[in-house]
């Protein structure tokens, strides 16, 4: 990582104009993480307090855990950090290169992208070895504890606060960051496409620098602490579930435990490997391919480095979960629910990047209904992405059956983590979209020839798609783990059933499923707003300052770039309040199985609604970005300006809080709410206030099913 870094800071910046864009780029980025880091740390010290007094409260549980909460928002901070540093060096040196090839242009964003992935990925497996080995040995070693048994379970539930931490952090910095950028967005394409007819990135637009600054806070900052707090989530699952099985291998018997670590590690250098094939060789080359080549190459190696792995640390015979009615399995059974999961993984990527990407007929069905007009291109993009959740679906659920027969719960987790194991690879393919749509806003508001800007477009759109596949291989994974997560909630608060046919159950489910709706609506309302403060200020510039249309006076950035940190700084409390209170709120009023009931509602919810605005948003963004090059629609070609391109670009507009702001943040949603209930569980108490229902597998229970209503003495006896 260091070596690719030292790489990219080598190459050149271009002109002075250039790098004094730049420079405006990454300070607003850098004064948005400051505001946006005050308030995430009031929240971290708060709850830190509140998880450290509650750890005193219980066996399982310690004040530790205040210290792995801070660890893991810290870490998620600052990955998002590493990432958006990387990318706004990166991006004017990508400009630079467009001058020279699109495959040197391509090779500085791949490498910069590269940076934040290898980054990323190594911060979650550093943190989560790390932590794991310090409370093993603290709560399990160093006590002469059962690694099957409660002194395992207190560390795991230590460890969760790592995880907790990270996904909070994430959710914050995914909701702010896309308010931030969609605000900037929005205001620039209907003001300065729309109503002034001048490009988005002209540097007469007085929203054109908060707009490539939120490139930086919402695509790369934000997708580098999500990508992190999934990254650690996915593990944690495994490795939760991991310690109900009894394991006689050379590991201690931990080796379920650490199976998920391993493979994490093993797909890190594997993505590594994988980054040397991203290359193209002329000006023709297909930066799509050498992605796809590159990331092909990272899972196979994975696929079978794991087989080896998983030979060597898992026992001959069969394994099984501690808990009832669980079925036996096999290592090879392990292998098998990891190739399932990497596989999922790719053809949710291959799905996805069927649905969103130029060319195909989904994006082509939106272009063809925007020769009609501004409605019929809503139309035509809501139904893309409802369609586009039909076969997604299908995958997924295949995979948890799939990996569920191969190895049971564990199964489900280990496929998970088999799925995020190329993360780093995965990431790197995503920040290389948003560097390569800065580069492309460099080189117009520079005034670069007309070639730069289409080798640039030309990564953009293929940036567009891979940011669309990453946000399906994301919901995907979220998917997978939190049915593991709430397989590991099931296990730690003591409940054998969730039975939806009960009352309070079923009302759980209900307003689980509610709750992704209620947020999304929250984050695009949030938009909205900021937006029209956006759409505002930059006409009253147009008004108020002569001479910006004729280059003679320069816009206010700054007002710009204020409005949007502000509105996203505000907006994002409440979405990230309805995700951390809901669980905590249901499980305490009504107890286990209906918080579990709220769970699943999230989860299957959260999903759907999660696809469906990611590949709307992005299929709407690809087809506004083919008018570009010029379409035909019934034999007659359309270019920008034209009709049909406005109507696109309504379009694009509706789908960019879609795709960058509540979309994104659906996995994000999933997984934080199961951690939230995993975390608390060991607090609720089993008469709950306004619980109706108390499925609870205790031993007592079993008994006292077994007596008569009118049992006599004799009857008694005969039972005991």
């Amino acid at each position: 990582m260091a070596v690719k870094s030292a790489w990219v800071t080598k190459q050149p910046t271009g002109d002075e104009n250039m790098v004094e864009l730049a420079g405006y780029i990454a300070k607003g980025a850098m004064s948005f993480l400051k505001a946006e880091w005050k308030v995430m740390g009031y929240f971290v010290v708060i709850a830190a307090i509140i998880l450290g007094w509650s750890g005193t409260l219980l066996d399982n549980s310690s004040p530790v855990i205040a210290i792995a909460f801070v660890i893991g928002a810290v870490l998620s901070a600052f990955a998002g950090y590493l990432g958006m540093k990387i990318a706004t060096k990166t991006n004017v040196r990508t400009t630079e290169a467009a001058k020279t090839s699109l495959a040197k242009a391509l090779n500085v964003s791949f490498t910069g992208g590269t940076v934040m992935g290898l980054g990323v990925a190594g911060l979650a497996v550093l943190g989560m070895g790390g932590l794991f080995i310090i409370f093993y040995n603290m709560f399990v070693v160093s006590t002469g504890g059962d690694v099957n048994g409660h002194e395992m379970e207190t560390a795991l539930e230590v460890l969760a606060g790592f995880s907790l931490g990270a996904e909070s952090i994430a959710l914050f910095a995914r909701v702010g960051g896309g308010i931030y950028t969609k605000a900037a967005d929005v205001g620039a394409d209907l003001v300065g496409k729309v109503e002034a007819g001048i490009p988005e990135d002209d540097v007469r637009n007085p929203a054109t620098i908060a707009d490539n600054v939120g490139d930086n806070v919402g695509d790369v900052a934000g997708m580098g602490a999500d990508l992190f707090g999934s990254y650690v989530a996915t593990i944690l699952a495994s490795m939760v579930l991991g310690r109900e099985i009894v394991s006689n291998d050379n590991f201690g018997g931990i080796a379920p435990v650490l199976l998920p670590l391993v493979i994490a590690g093993l797909g890190l250098v594997f993505s590594i490997i994988g980054t040397l094939f991203v290359k193209i060789k002329s000006e023709n080359g297909n930066v799509q391919a050498a992605l796809n080549r590159g990331n092909w190459f990272s899972i196979l190696l994975t696929v079978a480095a794991s087989f080896f792995v998983i030979d060597y640390m898992l026992p001959e015979g069969d394994l099984v979960m501690s808990r009832l009615n669980s079925a036996s399995f096999t290592k090879m059974g392990v292998f098998g629910a990891v190739f399932i999961g990497l596989i999922v993984g790719a053809l949710m990527s291959i799905i996805t990047e069927y649905y969103t990407a130029m060319g195909k007929g989904p994006v082509n069905s939106i272009i063809r209904q925007s020769s009609t007009g501004h409605a019929t291109n809503i139309i035509g993009g809501l139904a893309v992405g409802m369609q586009s959740t039909v076969l997604p679906v299908l995958v997924l659920a295949a995979g948890i059956f799939t990996s569920y027969m191969a190895a049971g719960l564990y199964g489900v987790a280990i496929a998970a983590a088999g799925m995020m194991a190329t993360t780093a690879m995965q990431l790197a393919i995503d920040a290389f979209g948003p560097i390569a749509d800065n580069a492309g806003g460099i080189a117009e508001m520079a005034g670069l020839p007309k070639e730069v800007r289409e080798r640039t477009d030309i990564l953009d759109a293929v940036g567009n798609t891979t940011a669309a596949s990453g946000k399906g291989f994301a919901i995907a994974s979220a998917a997978l783990t939190a049915l593991a997560l709430f397989a590991a909630y099931v296990g730690i608060s003591g409940i054998s059933t969730i039975d939806i046919y009960k009352a309070d159950v079923l009302s759980g489910l209900f307003v689980g499923a509610m709750i992704p709706f209620i947020f999304s609506a929250l984050a695009i309302a949030a938009v909205g707003r900021a937006a029209m403060d956006m759409v505002n200020e930059v006409r009253r510039q147009f008004k108020e300052i002569p001479g910006i249309m004729e280059y003679k006076a320069k816009p206010d950035y700054e007002k710009c770039i204020e409005i949007s940190t502000k509105a996203s700084i505000r907006e994002m409390v409440a979405p990230g309040a309805i995700a951390l209170l809901s669980p905590i709120v249901v499980g305490f009023l009504f107890g286990h199985e209906v918080l579990g009931g709220m769970l699943a509602g999230v989860t299957v919810s959260g999903v759907l609604m999660g696809i469906f605005q990611n590949n709307a948003g992005g299929a709407w963004d690809n087809a506004k970005k083919s008018f570009e090059k010029g379409v035909m629609i019934d034999g007659e070609m359309y270019y920008k300006g034209s009709e049909p391109h406005k109507a696109s670009v309504t379009g694009d507009t509706v789908g960019d809080p879609f795709k960058d702001t509540s979309g994104p943040s659906m996995n994000i949603l999933i997984k934080l709410t199961s951690i939230v209930s995993i975390v608390i569980a060991p607090y609720i108490p089993l008469d709950s206030p306004l619980g109706l229902t108390h499925n609870v597998n205790t031993e007592t229970e079993k008994v006292v099913q077994m007596i008569p209503e009118k049992a006599s003495t004799a009857e008694l006896i005969q039972i005991d």
